[in-house]
């Protein structure tokens, strides 16, 4: 789920996002924050889908999603998977058996 940018420039900038060419601004409009999201997601190499929050970050409130994480939830709505807060803590193994654990049940 991408919720916000972390280091917008216009809010405060990193070092190593602008050695790495991660350089974006907070966005206005739902087709900007796409934008900043598809950017995200392929700067940090995920390559599973990514969700959009809206601009009232429902999500991030509802499942604490802030810093990075990773969910899985079931059918049912309940989390299924939590990584530990990201990007360094995202276990792609442990999301797949997961849903590999809810898709043979």
């Amino acid at each position: 789920m991408y919720i916000r940018e972390a280091h917008p420039t216009d809010a405060w900038q990193l070092a190593v996002n602008e050695r790495e060419g991660v350089v974006l601004a907070s966005p206005k409009d739902y087709a900007e924050k796409a934008g900043v999201a598809r950017t995200c997601v392929r700067k940090l190499g995920i390559e599973i889908p990514a969700l959009i929050d809206d601009f009232a970050s429902t999500t991030e409130l509802a499942y604490t999603a802030w810093p990075d994480r990773l969910y899985v939830v079931d059918r049912d709505g309940r989390i299924a998977y939590k990584a530990r807060p990201g990007p360094f803590g995202f276990q792609p193994a442990e999301v797949e058996a997961t849903l590999a654990r809810l898709l043979a049940g």
